[in-house]
C-alpha cells in the first residue's frame, strides 16, 4: 500500500468525535439580558459553531444586525419572532439566515430554547448589545 492509501487526509484529521451531555452543562449568561448559551462545539480556525441557546421569556436582541456566516437555528421549545418581519421560531421550526442578510430585532415570547449553527465567524464585528467578545463568537 502506498504512504498516500494508509494516511487520513488533512481534514479529516481536524475533527474527533464529540459527545457532550447537554443535561449536564450549566448555561453561560451572556451580556445580552435573558440570553443564555451551552457551547457544544466551536471550531476555533474557522469560527464555526454549535451551541444551545435559551432565551429568558421577554428577552430581545434590540436592533436589525447581520452575520458573517450563515446562522441556522432549530427550535426545540417555546415562540420566538423576528418583530420586523414575524416571522416564528416554535418547536421544529427550522430557521437558515444566509451570511449577510439583515434581520432582528427579535422577542421570546415565552422561555425559548434553540439548537443554533454558524458554518463560520458570527458577527462582521461585535454588536453593541455585548459588551465582550466571547458573548459575540
Amino acid at each position: 500500500m502506498s504512504d498516500q492509501q494508509t494516511q487520513k487526509p488533512a481534514a479529516e484529521s481536524l475533527l474527533e468525535e464529540i459527545l457532550v451531555q447537554t443535561a449536564d452543562m450549566p448555561w453561560r449568561a451572556k451580556s445580552l439580558a435573558g440570553v443564555h448559551e451551552k457551547m457544544l462545539f466551536r471550531n476555533e480556525a474557522s469560527g464555526a459553531s454549535v451551541a444551545l441557546i435559551k432565551f429568558d421569556k421577554g428577552a430581545s436582541v434590540p436592533t436589525p444586525h447581520m452575520h458573517s456566516s450563515n446562522q441556522m437555528m432549530l427550535c426545540l421549545q417555546g415562540k420566538y419572532e423576528y418583530t420586523s418581519t414575524g416571522v416564528v421560531l416554535v418547536p421544529g421550526s427550522f430557521y437558515c439566515n444566509p451570511k449577510g442578510s439583515v434581520h432582528g430585532p427579535t422577542l421570546a415570547h415565552e422561555e425559548t430554547v434553540v439548537v443554533e449553527i454558524y458554518d463560520g465567524p458570527h458577527y462582521p464585528q461585535r454588536p453593541d448589545w455585548y459588551d465582550n467578545d466571547e458573548d459575540a463568537r
